[in-house]
């Protein structure tokens, strides 16, 4: 394999392997946001105050990590209401 194809083959290697990891933050964003609508749903409000992130083809990595940022805030919104709410019902 020539220099060329292998720079290609190795730049498409690392544009799957992002997107993999960007198809994984999606799938964990949905899954929490399907959770808080099943088990929080007067958490459901709040949804709409939280950062939207928006793809940029230019700042792969930045997106990355607002997804990732975002996964992290939801999962903190829902396990701070969990433990509020199990300290209230005791």
């Amino acid at each position: 394999m020539n220099n060329s194809k292998l720079n290609a083959a190795l730049n498409n290697k690392k544009i799957l392997s992002f997107m993999k990891t960007e198809n994984e933050l999606n799938a964990d964003i949905l899954k929490i946001t399907m959770d808080i609508k099943q088990d929080f749903p007067e958490l459901v409000k709040y949804l709409n105050e939280m950062p939207v992130t928006i793809p940029n083809a230019n700042s792969a990595e930045i997106n990355t990590k607002a997804l990732a940022d975002y996964y992290d805030s939801l999962n903190v919104l829902v396990k701070d209401y969990a433990l509020s709410h199990k300290h209230e019902g005791k």
